[in-house]
């Protein structure tokens, strides 16, 4: 039997579900080369941070000399120069990958990105990322405004681009599947369970905070496994990809059991370089062959949630069955 492990994401064919996500392993050319030459399927580029630009532009004023028109022409000096890096990194890497190149942009604001869209596509991104990862702690928050946020800024990106449109959502939200249905509904091609904040932690000895460990492990991907079977159940006409816990071809295998057609993986190349793209290639070509199973698609979804009227039955059974024998 001849397995295949071609798979479609986003209206993108990849020859094989392994997606490099947005981070400092994707912000050069070179880096891209060498993980295409590596096997991965597609590569998401190193974001563009909306709060590190207006962080720089801060950094570069003279409060005492700077009026405010200033402010705004430093402000747009640094997003143009900004965007005409990233045109290069997106040209020069499509020019040395023969692979997707996904452009990403993480904001945290309601800012106008309709040019940032437009100049990604004529310089060849295949792809769009859009990543609003933020907190909201305000006590005169508004309930689903953050939820509104996303399709906002999803309505005005689409109307400047034709290249597909994914959103990473965060974790942070009550109902992720009420969201995904209204993207969906407003012509989002994918999207990516979970982008993760970064964890903090504090040393008592120095009384400060420090920054927690930044790299995923195994234990993150159960959520990521919920969250995808339930959604790619119950929202079918959008692509799911998962982010966070894969660290194995079995981890890729579970993600795309519950209903993912790709997996965005990072920390485990930071662990164990580039080399785990092809390893993991292999394990899964020896699983499907070892389940018969030609293709991507042939195992899709299999294990989704399809009973999304005893969702919480389901849990709490599950739950019960968990404690049931446990002793201490």
């Amino acid at each position: 039997m001849r397995v295949t492990l071609e798979t479609s994401f986003a209206g993108l064919k990849l020859k094989n579900p392994l997606i490099v996500s947005s981070s400092s392993l994707t912000d050069t050319p070179a880096k891209n080369r060498k993980l295409y030459e590596a096997g991965a399927g597609a590569i998401v580029l190193k974001s563009l941070f909306e709060e590190q630009i207006l962080m720089d532009a801060d950094n570069l004023l003279d409060t005492g000399t700077w009026y405010g028109e200033g402010n705004d022409y430093l402000e747009g000096y640094l997003c143009q120069h900004k965007l005409n890096e990233y045109v290069s990194l997106i040209a020069e890497s499509k020019n040395i990958c023969d692979i997707p190149i996904i452009a990403s942009i993480n904001c945290y604001d309601d800012a106008n990105w309709t040019d940032f869209a437009r100049n990604v596509e004529k310089a060849g991104a295949d792809a769009l990322e859009i990543n609003i990862l933020a907190l909201r702690t305000s006590l005169d928050y508004d309930y689903g405004e953050f939820e509104q946020k996303h399709i906002d800024i999803l309505r005005r990106i689409k109307k400047a681009v034709r290249i597909p449109i994914i959103m990473k959502l965060g974790d942070n939200f009550t109902n992720p599947v009420a969201l995904i249905n209204q993207l969906s509904a407003n012509g989002v091609a994918a999207v990516v369970l979970f982008n993760r904040f970064y964890p903090i932690d504090i040393d008592i000895d120095r009384m400060q905070q420090v920054p927690g460990k930044a790299l995923s492990t195994e234990k993150d991907l159960g959520r990521v496994l919920r969250w995808i079977g339930i959604a790619s159940a119950a929202v079918k006409k959008t692509d799911y990809a998962a982010s966070g816990g894969i660290h194995s071809a079995n981890g890729v295998i579970k993600t795309i059991l519950a209903g993912a057609t790709a997996v965005e993986i990072c920390s485990t190349i930071y662990k164990n370089t580039s080399n785990v793209i092809a390893e993991y290639l292999q394990e899964m070509k020896c699983w499907m062959e070892s389940k018969r199973m030609a293709n991507i698609d042939s195992f899709k979804g299999l294990l989704s949630m399809r009973d999304l009227n005893g969702v919480n039955t389901f849990e709490r059974t599950q739950f019960l069955k968990y404690f049931e024998n446990f002793s201490q």
